[in-house]
Formats: C-alpha cells, structure tokens, sequence
C-alpha cells in the first residue's frame, strides 16, 4: 500500500525519514501508563467509534490513531472529561457528522454532562460559547487565526488557562480531521463490512483479517485505469529524475496554487444536509458559518521552513500539553509511512511520490508550501477528480455523498489503499491546522 519501501510495514518502530512535511522530533515516549492502549482489548470502544471502525484495515494505525483519542478524552489533561466531549461535539456538528456527533453526545452524558447544553450552545457556559468563532475558523479558514483570538480567550472574566485553550484546539481540530475521515470512508463503502464479516465469524481482533486480505493480497481487484496511468507515470518521472534522483530546476516548478489546484471550492452546503432539529443557536450551528477560500494571492499563504511541525510546533504543544505531542508525532509519521508495498493489483511499488503528492496538495490547499518540493508532481500523479475528492474531504466533508463514491474515483485501487487515502487527508488536515493553532499561540506568548 502508500508507503516507503524501506520502512517494513510490520515493524514496530519507524525508520528515520529524509521526508520532514509530517516528521516531528519523535522522541521516546515516556513510560507511563496514560500512553499506553491496547486495541485488541478495546475491541466494543473500536467498533462503537464511527472513525476508528473504518480504520481496521490499518491495524497499525488504528493503535496509534486510539491511543491519541484515548489520551485526548480520557487522559491527563486540565479540562473536566464532560467539557472535551461538548467540544468535540462542537467540532463534529460543524461538518454535520451526525454518527461522530451521536457517540460523543452519548459520551458527554456518561461524563456527567448536563443535558441542557445538547439542546444549543446558547445555553452552555459563556466559555464554551467564546469559542465557537476558533472552532469555525480554525475548521473553515485556518490561516487567519490571529494572536487576537488567543488573546480573547486567555483574558476576561470566563477565560481559558493557555494549557486548557491547547488541549481545546487539539480537540477542536482531531474532530474536524475525524469527521473528514468519516465523511470520506462513508462514500468508500459500507462501514468496514468485509471486517465486520469477520468479527462475526470469530476471527482475531479488529481488522486482523482484513491486514492480511489487504497487506499480502490474496485476492486483486482488476488493474484499473487510473492505477496503470498512475503507476506509468511514477515511474517516468523517477526516468525524469535521473540516476541522481534531481528535481526540475526552480523555473520549471509551479509557484502558485492555481497551478496544482484547478478545481473550485465547495461554494455552499447542499440543502437537506444540515442536521435535524438544527438551528442557528445550537451547537456550532450558525447561518453564517464561513465556507472555505479561494486564494488569489500569497497573502495567507506559509512557508514550512518558517514555522514548521518538527521544529516549533512539536515543542509548543508538549510544553502546553503535556506528552500529546508524542502521540501526535507518531500518528503523523505511521499514517505517512504505512505501507503494504502495493497499488492495485502491482507490487514491489515505491509509492512515496504519490503519497508525498496527496500531503503536499492537502497542505497547500491550506496555505503551507515546501520550498524544496516540486509541485508539478501534484499535478501530474493527482487526477482532476482525485484532487476534487481530496480537497472536498478536507474542506467540506458534509458535501460528500453516494453520488461520488471514492471507488469510481480510485478505480483499480485495493479498498485499504482508498481507505489509505482518506487517513492522509485526516492526518495533513490536522497537521495544517494545528500548524496555525500553534502559530497564533506561540505569537501571543512572545
């Protein structure tokens, strides 16, 4: 599947990576308990998560990706477990994720949560309420969140502990990545039905037959067209490249994002799509929620070599956070480096260009840009309808329906491999968000 042929896909430790767009400094974790979760003895909590059930054919990540959650909702942290939940829901509700929205409304009331706040956000505390503006920008235009918003927050009489404020937007911007993913792996397929299958059957933990069925392939779907133009394609860039592996020069590289990013923006939230019984006042519901831009200009626009995740984010977030910062970094790298070595029905196939193509698209859609990457690989391994795909995942994910289900787009590609590409939109779109979370955050404190 998508990912580096020298990083076994087995293997309980990551390789080092010349890749740094998702490398943090992965640090040893400490040995504690509170980063310690054990899937398979979690199997009713996976299979009752809307997110993580779809993550079955990626055992590995899917430890990872419940480890993370697990410490985000239930671990060491200064908030009460009842106001993580009702933030979490403020996040899901802004994407319309109703299944995501169902489990954590559930979870919030086992916390000790008071049902009246489920019936609008008007009648939850003023301090909830403050932070529906970050939730809506941070879900919708990221790059203009200011040091002005933290400092709303962190001053007043209901204001947030900056440790508090940093465990919100980590909530805040898990659950809009998770409802991409939801959103996105619902026009897949059925939630995980091939796995679920074998749960019934008495077959092993969650997703166990599905690794094996997708990881060593026992059976292929045909060759697809758009797998064998994908795969010619690799392989006459990497011809292009050279036996020195160079990129084009600087005056062959796209330089704006009009250039990778042909297709408009989701303008409007189709009728019908908003949740029941929701009105301006409830939970993260407003009519005038901001759609995502368009950019014409630079302006929003961030170089990662200026502000990055391995050098300023990784440590603001630990000193705030305490250890998520670990977790964070090791569910980047797994995600990004995943692999079963497969595209298709091919083998043996290094696929780190097309999965290097999908981070940087997503990142660029979100204002960051790699100097040292040549855009033009976006366009030429990422078709017109991927990118669409792609990009309405991570920025309107409640557009997505049956009408565009991702196998017509992915024709050819294994079912885990389309699942692949849904985990990289969730972990770049978290990523990117985070990025300028922790941009407006280290701004105020210095």
């Amino acid at each position: 599947m998508l990912v580096d042929p020298e990083v076994s896909p087995c293997a309980g430790s990551l390789a080092e990576s010349a890749d740094t767009d998702v490398a943090g400094t992965l640090a040893e974790e400490p040995a504690n308990g509170r980063l310690q979760f054990d899937v398979s003895s979690s199997c009713d909590s996976v299979w009752q998560d809307p997110a993580m059930r779809h993550m079955c054919a990626h055992p590995e990540y899917l430890a990872v990706f419940a480890r993370t959650q697990n410490f985000i909702m239930r671990g060491d942290g200064p908030l009460p477990f009842d106001i993580r939940h009702y933030i979490a829901i403020m996040a899901a509700e802004l994407h319309q994720c109703q299944a995501l929205m169902e489990q954590l409304q559930d979870e919030f009331l086992a916390s000790g949560g008071e049902p009246r706040w489920l019936e609008g956000l008007h009648l939850a505390p003023k301090k909830l309420q403050d932070l529906s503006e970050v939730n809506k920008t941070l879900a919708h235009r990221p790059w203009l969140l200011s040091k002005a918003h933290i400092e709303r927050l962190v001053r007043g009489r209901d204001n947030w502990s900056l440790g508090e404020l940093l465990q919100a937007l980590t909530i805040l911007a898990h659950y809009h990545a998770a409802s991409s993913f939801v959103h996105g792996c619902r026009v897949v397929t059925e939630p995980c039905a091939d796995a679920a299958a074998g749960k019934k059957s008495g077959s092993s933990t969650p997703g166990s037959g599905v690794a094996k069925e997708n990881g060593k392939i026992s059976s292929s779907p045909p060759r697809g067209v758009p797998v064998d133009e994908l795969m010619h394609k690799i392989k006459s860039l990497r011809q292009q490249a050279g036996p020195t592996g160079s990129a084009p020069a600087d005056s062959e590289r796209p330089t704006g994002h009009e250039r990778v990013d042909g297709e408009p923006a989701p303008t409007e939230v189709g009728a019908g799509r908003r949740l029941a019984d929701t009105d301006d006042s409830h939970v993260g519901g407003d009519s005038d929620w901001e759609e995502p831009l368009r950019r014409t200009d630079g302006g929003a626009t961030f170089r990662v070599q200026d502000y990055n995740w391995e050098d300023h984010g990784f440590s603001l977030v630990n000193r705030l956070y305490s250890d998520v910062g670990y977790l964070l970094d090791d569910k980047f790298r797994k995600a990004y480096h995943l692999t079963y070595q497969t595209m298709g029905s091919f083998r043996a196939v290094d696929t780190r260009p097309f999965r290097r193509a999908i981070w940087r698209y997503i990142q660029c859609l979100y204002g960051i840009r790699h100097d040292d990457y040549d855009y033009k690989m976006v366009s030429e391994l990422l078709d017109r309808r991927l990118k669409e795909l792609i990009k309405t995942t991570c920025v309107s994910p409640e557009l997505l329906d049956s009408t565009t289900p991702l196998s017509r787009v992915m024709a050819g590609f294994q079912r885990s491999e389309k699942i692949h590409v849904v985990i990289l939109c969730l972990e770049a779109r978290l990523q990117s968000e985070l990025l300028y979370a922790l941009r407006a955050v280290m701004r105020y404190t210095t």
